[in-house]
């Protein structure tokens, strides 16, 4: 409810008595609020679709159908060669929008789409009188309890349930064996056993129906991601090749997907954010074990509340674990990113361990704040391995990235921040950028930016005909982070580098050895303090800590997770992609200025559409919030208040443990930006008090020696 009102959705918290007047068929015993959406409703498929179908046709769409694909060609040029009974079909794309069907379509291709068919069930019931007698439609229900919907369907009720992962049924023939040739309408047999204690549930909640006949009970597919969710867009790895597919709840997603696809289609770029759908999301790790545990999970997690900072654990850990997985595993609480075991926080004498899910501070807490005391007090060790990293290298290789890239190519041992835009001035990507070598580059992105990104970079290779060659280092790669005041002093004992600041510099990159294991390291941190990320390789890993530990005994060393380092960040004001940032944000309203050389000579993508948009000006901005809160902390998403109307929303937030309160970014209108200004956050249905601050709250490590060494005196 805190996002309706910022990304205005029709819904509303209603009391019983609304409750029964809308459904008065209801049991209210049990009843204490519901959530209205006055636009829920129900459609056939069939004559949507074929609605859909006239319209198409006569804007000139050429409809075949049914047609059976028997294979897919791609050719050097990028386009592709369809075969069909019918002859074959030459297109310049082919969009794979096929349901059931769609995990044979990728094999076609080589492609491995985790998609599953799931049993659903649904009853419909003959004419019950009181249904009958009504004089207006009944609205769709739903319980999550019960975890079924609920609808009238002519003058009886049709419900359907959602079954607990022990019970539901898959069926995973089909994605070893194909689709049987032929079927189409056909209906699994159903098992009213299976959601009987689901029918009771309905039963008491709808007590018309334990007088109801049932006439029919239908079990047919409905195709599962391991998320639930829907892929939408272009594929990594494969030219012109979309997909539309593991559409969990079917045609209700039609239009505004048709209209999105097209979109991006003909204009270059997405035409507005829907990270959570990309296809590359997902990779090789996603095995069909894999598939079928996260699809009964999700299944039967349908009507499940939903926590902050959630986590589902079917299917873990994948095959994708870094070096240290074995060793932390029992030491800390693991967090999931792309196929990652990724600690979160860790455990200590006396904490609460496990996952604990909360709307609230919870057990992670105070340890976190621990953690955070480490890294700014002594130093901290923490897994970065499921960073995206790739290698590019070639005679092109400055070239492209000047043409990708809003900021300017590193010189041969620099590193720095780059964004890549969309063709409208959008945030498309963030990458750590370092030019390792003359022309070798080694480009870094975030756990799940990684085939969202590469896919982005081989597609402008291959239309501006670059001559590069791009390697995906993420899986054999692994990645320490080392950060605090002693940083430097544990790593200098285990190299004859120098890493003094004179002589490794804040944003360089260098080839050393550490405890005589190779490694490259970058003098950078995301948590602002003294610091640098070590890349080797994952095989070395457990050396590699082992050493570092080892070196850091005297100084108090530690270890810490991610929910430590997002804290640290926001405290510095530092922004992350997907949150501060994405396709539907251009980097000026983010504040990224700094990383954004609109002057370089080179035409960057997206270089004169952030032209025009600094010549009109912005109408919004992002701005850094403190808030007064009690026991609840802004994630991110909700609504910002001024004067009793919605004016923007939170992007990401976290507790600050430095100044003891609540810490958030949020876009407002540029008249609401001034520091000092008073607005309120919506968290829980309450509004708290929030006033717009001088970023940051504390200054990072490179920028406090900066004006030591001028003879200020910072303040952290």
């Amino acid at each position: 409810m805190t996002r309706a009102g910022w990304h205005p959705t029709e819904q509303y918290l209603i009391t019983p008595e609304k409750v029964q007047e809308l459904f008065p068929l209801l049991n209210m015993d049990t009843v204490l609020a519901g959530l209205y959406n006055p636009g829920d409703g129900h459609i056939d498929p069939y004559s949507l679709t074929m609605a859909l179908a006239a319209g198409a046709r006569k804007y000139g769409a050429q409809l075949n159908y049914p047609v059976q694909v028997t294979n897919l060609n791609s050719r050097s040029d990028g386009t592709w060669e369809l075969e069909t009974p019918l002859g074959i079909i030459r297109a310049k794309r082919i969009v794979n929008t096929a349901g059931f069907w769609a995990h044979d379509i990728g094999k076609m291709i080589g492609l491995q789409h985790p998609l599953i068919p799931v049993h659903h069930q649904y009853v419909v019931t003959s004419t019950i009188p009181e249904v009958k007698a009504l004089k207006t439609e009944l609205p769709v229900i739903r319980d999550l309890e019960g975890s079924y919907y609920l609808r009238q369907e002519r003058d009886g009720l049709l419900f359907g349930p959602y079954e607990s992962e022990e019970k539901m049924k898959l069926q995973d023939s089909w994605v070893t064996n194909g689709v049987p040739p032929g079927f189409g309408k056909e209906l699994f047999e159903s098992d009213l056993d299976r959601i009987m204690e689901h029918i009771e549930a309905a039963m008491e909640m709808v007590p018309v129906l334990k007088k109801a006949d049932i006439v029919n009970t239908i079990a047919g597919p409905i195709t599962y991601s391991p998320d639930i969710l829907p892929m939408v867009g272009p594929h990594q790895g494969v030219r012109n090749y979309w997909v539309a597919i593991g559409f969990g709840y079917g045609i209700i997603h039609a239009g505004g997907i048709g209209k999105y696809l097209s979109d991006w289609i003909l204009e270059g770029e997405p035409p507005f954010d829907l990270i959570e759908l990309d296809p590359n999301r997902y990779g090789k790790w996603t095995t069909t074990e894999y598939t079928a545990a996260k699809a009964r999970e999700s299944y039967g997690f349908n009507n499940i509340v939903g926590y902050p900072k959630e986590e589902r654990f079917a299917g873990r850990p994948t095959e994708r674990t870094s070096g240290l997985y074995d060793l932390l595993k029992s030491k800390c609480s693991m967090g999931f990113h792309a196929g990652w075991e990724q600690p979160h926080w860790f455990y200590k004498p006396g904490d609460e361990t496990g996952y604990k899910p909360s709307f609230r501070r919870t057990n992670w807490f105070d340890p976190v704040g621990r953690e955070y005391k480490q890294v700014m007090e002594k130093v901290g060790v923490i897994d970065l391995s499921p960073f995206g990293k790739f290698k590019v290298k070639g005679t092109d290789s400055v070239k492209l990235l000047d043409h990708l890239f809003a900021n300017v190519v590193p010189k041969v041992g620099s590193t720095n921040i780059s964004h890549m835009l969309t063709p409208r001035g959008k945030v498309y990507a963030e990458l750590t950028v370092s030019q390792l070598y003359p022309r070798e580059f080694m480009l870094v992105t975030g756990s799940g930016s990684e085939l969202h990104d590469l896919r982005w970079i081989e597609d402008k290779v291959m239309s501006g005909g670059y001559k590069v060659e791009i390697e995906n280092m993420t899986d054999e790669m692994g990645v320490l982070g080392v950060a605090g005041p002693y940083a430097r002093q544990v790593l200098q004992k285990l190299t004859n580098e120098d890493l003094s600041d004179g002589s490794f510099k804040f944003l360089q990159s260098r080839h050393l050895k550490l405890s005589d294991i190779t490694v490259t390291a970058i003098r950078i941190s995301y948590t602002g303090e003294l610091g640098w990320e070590l890349y080797h390789r994952k095989e070395d890993s457990v050396a590699l800590y082992s050493a570092i530990m080892e070196a850091g005994q005297k100084e108090g060393i530690d270890n810490f997770g991610t929910y430590a380092l997002n804290a640290l960040r926001l405290e510095k004001g530092f922004r992350a992609w997907g949150a501060e940032m994405n396709c539907d944000t251009n980097p000026l309203e983010a504040g990224l200025e700094y990383f954004v050389k609109i002057n370089k000579p080179a035409d960057f993508t997206g270089k004169q559409a952030l032209k025009q948009i600094k010549e009109n000006g912005l109408k919004r901005r992002l701005v850094y919030l403190i808030l007064e809160t009690d026991n609840i902390d802004p994630e991110g998403n909700e609504s910002v208040w001024h004067n009793g109307k919605v004016v923007g929303n939170t992007t990401s937030g976290s507790f600050s443990y430095s100044v003891q309160q609540s810490l958030a970014f949020a876009y407002v209108p540029t008249e609401l930006g001034k520091v000092g200004q008073k607005l309120e956050v919506e968290l829980l249905g309450k509004n708290y008090p929030a006033t717009v601050i001088q970023e940051p709250l504390v200054l990072t490590e490179p920028t406090r020696m900066r004006l030591q060494r001028k003879g200020e005196s910072p303040h952290i």
